[in-house]
């Protein structure tokens, strides 16, 4: 009788575990990059905790209408590779470690953590 009991506890467990939703994985951290406003201010943005794998066309920057982002600091602890192109598009890319930034001189649109 003990031995059913243990068996259907150890079922129920199971089952639990395999049911329940794993939390996608982020970077962690705080990805920072300074923009200019409509206005002609410079202003800086932040993702908090960014999801990994997953193209972030940053708001400010995001189109070609507007002047690319600079100066992007990665203070997360995943590896970030940004785009001067929106949607994490084209040829013109550059990665930067954790912990890591890049001068005023890169020019960004979009960023993706590993």
């Amino acid at each position: 009788m003990r031995l059913r009991h243990h068996a259907v506890a150890a079922l129920g467990a199971l089952a639990l575990v395999i049911t329940l939703p794993t939390s996608a994985s982020a970077a962690e951290g705080q990805f920072r990059y300074t923009y200019e406003t409509d206005e002609g201010y410079e202003a800086v943005g932040f993702l908090n905790d960014p999801p990994s794998g997953e193209c972030i066309s940053l708001p400010g920057a995001d189109s070609d209408a507007l002047p690319p982002a600079y100066a992007p600091k990665n203070l997360t602890d995943a590896t970030a590779t940004v785009f001067l192109g929106a949607d994490c598009e084209g040829d013109v890319y550059y990665t930067l470690r954790p912990g890591g930034g890049a001068s005023e001189r890169l020019k960004v649109r979009s960023v993706v953590f590993s």
